[in-house]
């Protein structure tokens, strides 16, 4: 099975390079300033002239306006957008604004968690299944949180997906056996604190997930 991977989170240039030296077919830039993630505009723009053409630029944003977007967009040169807590709707006006292909998270604990993901259905381009966190966190993702891989058996997704939440060179072989991911999004499993990316933990997710 051919997996593609999303390195989400990334703020320096040292990470970003082995990412895409690793073969990470996408990388996340976060735009959410309460995230230890975010990226400035400035650190954004920096940041994309290191990626090459056939790395996906995916700016991350939680129910953003769209001076946000349109700013993110232009210093990160980006080619998709990655929307949480938006609904189907915000989407589908972001997706005929930009011309950008949209990611539509989805937060997952129970199997009626999954049911959201049909909303997006002509809104959105793909879903990312995402663990949910605690309802009083306060970030909606990135935080190590694993969901029931089990919840996506016999699922029928309305839209091609990925898998996200807590996944780490360890345990992405056993995460992608089970619900057959070809797309898998990791962040706070290469790291060693929050919001600090380790290039030899990228390395070895990434060198993982080629071997399946």
């Amino acid at each position: 099975m051919s997996v593609s991977v999303k390195i989400c989170g990334l703020s320096t240039a040292e990470t970003l390079d082995a990412a895409v030296a690793n073969g990470a077919a996408y990388i996340g830039l976060l735009f959410y300033p309460p995230s230890p993630r975010y990226v400035a505009l400035g650190q954004a723009e920096a940041l994309a002239m290191r990626v090459p053409d056939h790395v996906g630029r995916v700016g991350v944003f939680v129910d953003p306006d769209d001076a946000l977007v349109d700013a993110a967009i232009a210093a990160g040169k980006l080619t998709d957008l990655q929307l949480h807590k938006v609904t189907p709707e915000r989407a589908a006006a972001l997706r005929a604004r930009t011309g950008l292909s949209i990611w539509a998270a989805v937060a997952v604990r129970a199997r009626t968690d999954l049911d959201a993901a049909r909303g997006f259905s002509g809104a959105a381009d793909r879903i990312l299944y995402d663990a949910k966190t605690p309802d009083n966190a306060a970030l909606p993702g990135g935080m190590g949180v694993r969901f029931d891989w089990g919840l996506l058996n016999g699922f029928s997704h309305p839209l091609p997906w990925a898998l996200s939440g807590g996944l780490d060179a360890i345990n992405v072989g056993d995460a992608v056996r089970q619900t057959g991911a070809t797309l898998v999004d990791a962040s706070s499993g290469m790291e060693t604190a929050p919001g600090i990316k380790d290039i030899d933990k990228i390395a070895l997710f990434l060198k993982a997930c080629a071997a399946l």
